[in-house]
């Protein structure tokens, strides 16, 4: 259709005219982004302008005011329509009337509509009340009726603005921590709003509100850009979904990235990313200038009484060499020369991060206009610059995003595009593959006092997930990477060869600890043998605790500590050579001893049941409840896993940890038990008694208690709460691990009774469960069975993968 057609259409005052042309120009493929949404708000325009016409009947003193989104031409398929209908007062039953010929129509369509009748007098007093109401008219433009009232109201409101801008930007300010504190960072979230997240098109219009006010204004390069893309990514997903959201879900990821034309929701994700790294850039910048003209304007009248007048000189504190602190944030000094000076935008991001500063957008602006890349290997400075920025902590954070947002960090690290702004769709992981790599650095910097080699740590943190932004196991892309990297920045070659080993076993401790029996010589040596070194060991292991928390708080426990912390040093055994390849099992504790001797001469089940709290780690911050230690001594028999796991799932316990193995007993003792030690916590209320579980337990076991049929009423009676699609379980053979046993890897969605079931199952294989080493990240378990046949050895290869096999569909039924 033509555009005059369209426009013919649109000036029916009837609906169907306006229905039928919004329709065609929705479904326009051609027409798409900002022009499409200025079509659609000059279509809005003539129905409403037609409307009014034929309402109006030649009223005076009336005109229809579009605010808000709608004000700026910014009409998505689903936007609200936001209208002021303006009159001076002088006949209210006729703007009455003439509202009801405005209103119903719109609703008719079924459009959604944000309205108000009301004098110039009463707007500008709603506005001095309602800052987000003066923030609407701020883009008041006039659609219909009496041009002169609404460029009245448009003046005034924008005096009254400028006039009280330093009461009004500290509220909006707070206005948009508030919003950030309840939506999250639109930059790292996977279901992001694209409005109300820190970074979303809220936050643009509230940086075009600051720069009405005159007082400050945000920096301009690419913020046009990003707020344009943001709003071409919620009409599409208006137009996907047919509702007016804009919370852009996973399930309608891939059909809005179709309609953008991208490849897949990756693509999607990472330029919403970009976009919205952009306004909250220029966010930070622009508070941070509010704030400095507002203290300015506070101590400027009471130095002028002290000075007699005139513009005192700003103070200038030096920070390091070409850098000086100036109002709070770290700025070029006058001698620089960044053209001459390659290493200066590291020096002056180091200076500024060990300062606790920001660093200005004039110096970062204009260290990028010189910047080239710098020689390869770089400068001893470079390098030392680069470790200082990355060990300066938590003010990094701020100081890196600095240079990325001026293409800095990219010209330092070529590598780092390919992760900038990469999603991670794992729910345990709070960042983008970019900002975890920081964050880790961040973390890592706790522990330089903990390893000999810190500039190492520091740099192996920055690129242990690098290899992320290519295909196959990030892990060995890494170490390549990494080995470039380390060699480019200066390391010489026995440094590069620890930081590439770091990279590429980055994961070996903690999937070792959690998921292999550390008992096992051969769990040892093989970590030993990957690691080389008690220098790299020493830094794997503090990489290792940097990582899981910078990943988020389902990542690290004092749990995975203490099992990381015991597997290193009986590696570090091995490597210095004081360890005998295969050491004997630990002796049993007394209260072991003397459960096992009370098992054995009872012929049942012996438990303890008690509280053991302990304090997080140093790093880890709160204190984390480990629920209470459950120790049970049970003469060797088939079906003690099952029986064990179906009891606590019946009452309710939640197993954090578990471990399962076979004890030896003194001397004069006859008799084999197993020994389990558990970590448990009530999914709510308080705990049961020790000598209710003893007594389920000897019911499991003895076969009278039926756990199936108890967990299976349970669960009827308690349907499943709707969720997302879980991925479906996965049972694997892990190759050498033990000489001892099958070692057989279960990951599953974490669920009540998921232990009972695994166990079942491999008793219903004819298999034994030498030992068990479970864990859970998040809501996923990852345990390691080390089992045997009957005969008491590792299942032949064929056996082995038919047992995983038949454990995954169990789990997957």
């Amino acid at each position: 259709m033509t555009s005059t057609n369209v426009t013919k259409e649109a000036e029916d005052p009837g609906p169907g005219g306006y229905a039928a042309a919004r329709l065609r120009l929705l479904t326009e493929g051609a027409r798409s982004g900002p022009p499409r949404r200025t079509a659609l708000a000059d279509l809005t325009d003539r129905w409403l302008g037609a409307l009014f016409a034929a309402g109006a009947e030649g009223a005076r003193g009336v005109s229809l005011i579009a605010v808000g989104g709608y004000g700026r031409a910014e009409l998505s398929p689903r936007s609200d329509l936001d209208l002021l209908l303006l009159h001076d007062g002088s006949d209210p039953g006729a703007v009455a009337a003439l509202a009801d010929r405005l209103w119903y129509p719109v609703w008719d369509l079924g459009l959604a509509l944000d309205h108000s009748v009301r004098t110039p007098a009463e707007a500008r007093k709603t506005a001095a009340e309602d800052l987000r109401a003066q923030l609407g008219l701020l883009d008041a433009r006039h659609i219909a009726g009496d041009l002169g009232l609404t460029t009245a109201l448009r003046t005034t409101v924008l005096a009254d603005w400028r006039n009280q801008a330093p009461k009004r930007l500290p509220a909006l300010r707070e206005l948009c921590e508030e919003r950030a504190e309840r939506h999250g960072e639109l930059q790292y979230l996977l279901e992001p709003d694209l409005k109300e997240a820190r970074g979303g098109l809220r936050d643009a219009t509230a940086l075009r509100a600051v720069a009405a006010s005159w007082l400050a204004d945000a920096p301009r390069e690419g913020l046009a850009d990003a707020r344009r893309r943001l709003l071409d990514v919620r009409d599409a997903l208006h137009l996907t979904t047919g509702r007016a959201t804009d919370r852009l879900a996973l399930q309608e990821q891939d059909q809005v990235a179709a309609e953008l034309g991208m490849l897949d929701a990756d693509a999607l994700l990472r330029q919403v990313y970009e976009a919205a790294r952009v306004i909250a850039y220029a966010g930070d910048v622009t508070w941070r200038e509010v704030g400095r003209v507002l203290r300015s304007r506070a101590v400027r009248p009471r130095l002028r009484a002290i000075l007699g007048g005139g513009k005192p000189a700003a103070e200038r504190s030096p920070l390091a060499e070409g850098v000086v602190e100036q109002d709070g944030e770290a700025v070029l000094a006058r001698t620089a020369r960044p053209e001459r000076d390659p290493v200066l935008p590291l020096r002056a991001a180091a200076a500024a991060a060990q300062a606790g500063l920001p660093l200005s957008l004039h110096a970062v602006r204009r260290m990028a206009a010189a910047a080239r890349p710098l020689p390869a290997p770089w400068p001893a400075e470079a390098r030392e610059q680069l470790v200082t920025l990355l060990g300066s902590g938590r003010p990094t954070v701020d100081v890196w995003e600095a240079l990325e947002a001026e293409g800095l960090v990219s010209l330092l690290l070529p590598d780092w595009d390919r992760v900038r702004c990469r999603p991670q769709r794992n729910a345990v992981h709070l960042w983008t593959v970019d900002r975890h790599l920081i964050e880790t650095a961040v973390r890592a910097s706790a522990f330089t006092r903990r390893v000999s080699r810190p500039d190492l740590l520091l740099v192996a943190a920055l690129l242990h997930d690098i290899g992320k932004g290519w295909p196959g196991d990030h892990s060995v892309a890494g170490e390549t990477i990494a080995r470039d990297v380390a060699a480019r920045i200066g390391f010489d070659q026995h440094d590069v060869t620890v930081i590439a080993t770091v990279v590429r076993h980055h994961l070996l401790l903690v999937d070792t600890a959690t998921r292999r029996d550390l008992d096992d010589p051969a769990t040892v040596r093989a970590v030993a043998d990957a690691v080389g070194a008690q220098g790299t060991l020493e830094l794997l292991h503090a990489l290792t605790e940097a990582d899981a928390l910078a990943t988020g708080p389902a990542a690290w426990s004092t749990w995975r500590a203490s099992l990381v912390a015991d597997l290193v040093t009986r590696v570090f055994g091995v490597l210095s050579g004081d360890a005998p390849d295969a050491p004997e099992e630990a002796a049993p504790t007394a209260e072991q001893e003397r459960l096992a001797i009370e098992a054995v001469a009872t012929g049942a089940p012996v438990l303890s049941l008690r509280a053991r709290p302990e304090p997080s780690t140093e790093a880890s911050g709160d204190p984390e409840p480990l629920g209470v230690e459950l120790r049970i001594a049970v003469p060797d028999q088939e079906g003690v896993l099952p029986a064990v796991a179906g009891v606590l799932a019946m009452h309710r316990l939640t197993v954090r940890t578990a471990e399962l193995r076979a004890l030896d007993l003194p001397d004069g003792v006859d008799g084999s038990v197993l020994l389990l030690d558990w970590r448990v916590a009530a999914e709510y209320g308080s705990l049961p008694q020790a000598t209710r579980l003893r007594a389920d337990l000897v019911r499991a076991l003895d076969g009278t208690l039926d756990i199936a049929a108890r967990l299976t009423e349970r669960d009827a009676a308690y349907p499943r709460r709707r969720g997302g699609v879980a991925p479906p379980p996965r049972v694997t053979v892990a190759p050498a691990a033990s000489r001892h046993a099958t070692v057989m890897e279960v990951r599953a969605q974490d669920a009540p009774g998921l232990l009972f079931r695994i166990g079942r199952a491999l008793e219903d294989a004819a298999v034994r469960v030498r030992s068990a080493h479970v864990s859970t990240l998040g809501a996923n378990a990852v345990d390691a069975f080390y089992v045997v046949g009957p005969d008491g050895t590792p299942l032949p290869d064929e056996e082995a993968v038919a047992v995983a096999r038949k454990l995954e569909e169990t789990l997957g039924a």
